[in-house]
């Protein structure tokens, strides 16, 4: 029993110590990379689509940054990153669904094809990826799922999007119930607007005034702090925290009525 204990250790020893990280190539994935780095980690498996965003980050970090290019929305590519974690057998202590997709507008202009690929980048791609992801996971692992303040109520002209939120918002909390007993935490992050290329600057002409911007660095540093805490959601601003706790109180009539208020010069 000691020798079968002692050659677990030894494996657990060899494997690659990896994180795997979507949305590597955009302003908060480069943010994430920056806290990853800090950690004892062998490989970070940075997955996205811009090719020449990889070359800079690995001109940029070295060699730790091993690019997967892959479309998560593509059902075979997705499906493409098990065969490779088969093959490599690594141990994942950071496993961060930061891929998404976020547009402003009515939900009456959204085509059927951008209503299914939000639906699948925002809810089913993290699901699957954390499910192909668990068995090479162990206590002290951590999935970080990026989520939003949007998520705390409904929220009309960004509807599609902050209804994807909620989802992943629930799924993320709840998983971390269930997985707690195996040492592996899930943390759900919600913040406000994140000052990065994704977020609409102008609407009809008019440069948009968000409330409780915040850095993509910021946003990255509370939520990996919040992970290794084990908390199920991560909140980086007073600001979210003030919207958190008013929409528990106030019915979601009037968060919208206020919602609405505040952007009716945009539409």
């Amino acid at each position: 029993m000691i020798y079968d204990i002692l050659i677990n250790m030894k494996d657990l020893e060899n494997k690659k110590r990896i994180a795997i990280l979507t949305g590597a190539t955009g302003g908060l994935g480069y943010a994430f990379i920056k806290e990853l780095v800090k950690e004892h980690l062998d490989e970070i498996w940075a997955v996205g689509r811009n090719k020449e965003r990889f070359e800079l980050l690995i001109k940029e970090f070295g060699d730790i940054i091993v690019p997967v290019c892959k479309d998560l929305t593509n059902r075979e590519e997705l499906a493409s990153i098990v065969k490779i974690l088969e093959e490599q057998k690594p141990q994942i202590d950071y496993l961060i669904n930061n891929a998404g997709l976020a547009q402003m507008k009515a939900s009456r202009e959204f085509s059927v094809l951008e209503i299914e690929r939000t639906i699948d980048l925002n809810c089913k791609v993290p699901a699957v990826l954390i499910n192909y992801c668990l068995p090479y996971m162990d206590s002290g692992s951590k999935i970080i799922n990026i989520c939003s303040a949007s998520a705390f109520q409904p929220v009309p002209y960004i509807n599609l999007y902050a209804s994807t939120k909620a989802f992943e918002r629930s799924y993320s909390r709840a998983l971390n119930v269930e997985l707690k007993p195996l040492g592996i935490s899930v943390t759900a992050v919600c913040p406000s607007w994140i000052d990065t290329d994704m977020l609409t600057k102008e609407i009809n002409g008019k440069k948009v005034k968000f409330s409780g911007i915040v850095s993509p660095q910021r946003v990255a540093e509370k939520a990996m702090k919040d992970a290794k805490k084990g908390r199920d959601m991560s909140v980086c601003s007073f600001f979210v925290k003030c919207q958190h706790i008013n929409v528990k109180f106030l019915p979601q009539k009037s968060t919208m009525k206020i919602w609405m208020k505040s952007i009716k010069k945009y539409l």
